[in-house]
């Protein structure tokens, strides 16, 4: 029995004890040493053997790495102040503290470490108490649309930048002498509270310096035309307004361009350099701003120059030819081939230095010397042409029973061209690279390829038109009883405008940004709204058939040889003497400029 009971306490006793041990390697494998960084070294500092305090979860043997070293070679349990051995003046960033241990058991043993780099500090000279001076050489650039700008001070010592107020900058040392910075990413605004000062190694701070105040501008002007140039003109150095946001330097493109070369805030009046005949659709400008933020690219809206000759020439009954070249104040009589009528309203036309006249049975004149002398030109058949137009150095002449014909050898032969209509068509004009021609019923054909093919527009009126003019984007065209129609589409659609009666209008023309239309029996009717609404001007004493613009003046023709003039847009009129005479046969029916 006493032996049973001794086996049974051995058995007990070595559970208990294998328990014990079990449960130490446990907690054996959970110890590590940890440090941590408690009072870091003053930075600058001109002590040569500064203090040091960290913390250790074990207590163990201190090593040391880097540049650093230290007499204390036993860490304890907890915060551990050093003293490091003496240092020399320098930056010392790779200073490092081992803390080491070894735990053994019955059966094995644990080495454990744990290792802490210590905060970069530097040690400087006790001697050194004079700050950097610093100073601004080259502000940055104002206003201006860089968002990452440079700007250069300078400094009497090499330091670290300190950056304050709205700027900041990726560059944070600085070097004896001129630093140039780049400013990080900014915003746009006005900057005027960016300072910058720089600390040397022995810790003086330098003055502080503002950076002179600067505006980032990424605001580009905004240009809008405002009125257009007058088209078509006789004026070949036209006036054009547009209107800009902001101040700028002018930039000119296309065929276009001008003497004016700044803008100002607001409206803009340009005088164009002198231009030839032609159209002008590639005109652009645009504004650059001080900051160099360009603007929108504003395209002037296509105007056409026709330079004229400078002479006046109208063309009437009998082959009658009178020209005046003094602005229409008197005029002599041309040589003449014909004694043919020559037809009304659009009659004659000038182009390419050349006058071209048309009339009945298919006759066609020309004229090479500013209208001194006419020469008759092989007529295609005995048709009667009843106006003639130039444009793109094509003169297309329109006739009876739909005739079209044309001619692009400056009017030396003409070419007849398919009908598109039958019925008789009694004027045609020229604008934007497109023919209009008008006539009887209403109609109205239209042409884009130089006269060659004509399409069909509708009026939306059947009585017949006599006369069609071009100006301002805008095409206008009279008729019997007071009816008036426009097209701002180049001629493709039409709409009624406004008229003060319903008596036949024979011609209407273009100048000034005025259209001026010629009522039977000699009253004189005038829109200034792009040929919206007409009214009433007056009756200078004749009926009128034919007027055209040159030389910022109207000049009107009619019956008993009739010339009228006009210098203020068709407000008041003279008469002027004609060499016709002034009998019922010296009519003159039509007039180019």
């Amino acid at each position: 029995m006493k032996n049973y009971l001794l086996y049974y306490l051995l058995i007990t006793l070595s559970i208990i004890v294998n328990s014990c041990s079990e449960g130490f390697k446990e907690e054996y494998s959970k110890i590590s040493i940890v440090l941590k960084e408690v009072t870091a070294i003053t930075t600058p500092t001109t002590d040569t053997t500064p203090d040091y305090t960290f913390s250790s979860t074990e207590s163990g043997a201190n090593t040391y790495g880097g540049s650093c070293s230290s007499s204390t070679t036993i860490a304890t349990t907890g915060n551990n102040t050093i003293t490091l051995n003496t240092l020399s003046v320098g930056t010392y960033a790779d200073c490092t503290i081992t803390v080491s241990k070894t735990i053994s058991t019955e059966n094995s043993e644990k080495k454990l470490s744990g290792s802490l780099t210590m905060t970069s500090f530097t040690v400087t000279s006790s001697n050194d108490t004079t700050a950097p001076v610093i100073a601004e050489v080259t502000f940055v650039t104002t206003p201006d649309n860089d968002t990452t700008p440079d700007y250069t001070f300078s400094s009497s010592e090499a330091g670290t930048i300190t950056y304050g107020g709205s700027c900041s900058s990726s560059t944070t040392s600085a070097t004896a002498g001129n630093n140039t910075i780049t400013l990080a990413s900014l915003t746009e605004r006005t900057y005027s509270d960016c300072t910058i000062k720089v600390t040397d190694s022995a810790g003086n701070v330098s003055n502080t310096i503002t950076l002179t105040s600067f505006i980032v501008d990424l605001t580009a002007a905004t240009l809008i035309e405002v009125t257009a140039v007058t088209t078509p003109t006789d004026d070949n150095t036209p006036d054009y307004i547009f209107s800009s946001s902001e101040a700028g330097t002018i930039t000119y493109g296309g065929s276009c361009s001008s003497s004016t070369t700044s803008a100002t805030s607001g409206d803009n009046t340009i005088t164009l350099a002198t231009l030839s005949s032609g159209t002008y659709s590639d005109c652009t400008i645009k504004v650059t701003d001080s900051s160099g933020n360009e603007s929108n690219t504003l395209t002037i809206t296509s105007f056409t120059v026709s330079s004229g000759s400078g002479v006046f020439v109208a063309v009437g009954n009998k082959g009658i030819i009178v020209r005046s070249t003094d602005n229409g104040t008197t005029w002599d009589n041309a040589t003449s081939p014909t004694e043919n009528n020559l037809s009304w309203g659009d009659g004659v036309t000038f182009g390419n230095n050349t006058f071209v006249g048309v009339g009945v049975s298919g006759n066609i004149v020309r004229s090479t010397d500013n209208g001194s002398s006419f020469d008759n030109v092989t007529k295609v058949d005995n048709t009667a042409l009843n106006g003639v137009a130039f444009g793109n150095n094509t003169f297309v002449a329109v006739g009876a029973s739909g005739k079209i014909v044309r001619s692009t050898d400056n009017g030396s032969t003409f070419s007849a061209v398919t009908r598109p209509i039958t019925n008789g068509i009694n004027g045609v004009t020229f604008g934007n690279n497109t023919f209009v021609a008008v006539g009887d019923s209403g109609k109205i054909v239209r042409s884009t390829d130089n006269g060659i093919s004509w399409d069909n527009a509708s009026s939306g009126i059947t009585t017949g038109l006599e006369g069609v003019t071009f100006g301002n984007n805008t095409f206008v065209a009279v008729g019997a009883s007071g009816k008036i129609v426009r097209s701002t589409d180049n001629g493709t659609n039409w709409d009624n405008a406004t008229g003060p009666g319903n008596t036949r209008i024979w011609d209407v023309g273009f100048g000034n940004n005025t259209f001026l239309a010629l009522e039977h029996h000699g009253m004189i009717l005038r829109s200034t709204d792009n040929g919206s609404n007409f009214s009433d001007v007056v009756d200078p004493g004749g009926h009128l058939t034919g007027v055209v613009f040159g030389h910022n003046t109207f000049v009107a023709v009619g019956v008993n040889g009739g010339i009228y003039r006009s210098t203020d847009n068709g407000t008041t009129w003279d008469r002027r003497t004609s060499p016709a005479g002034t009998c019922e046969a010296c009519r003159l029916n039509g007039v180019a400029f």
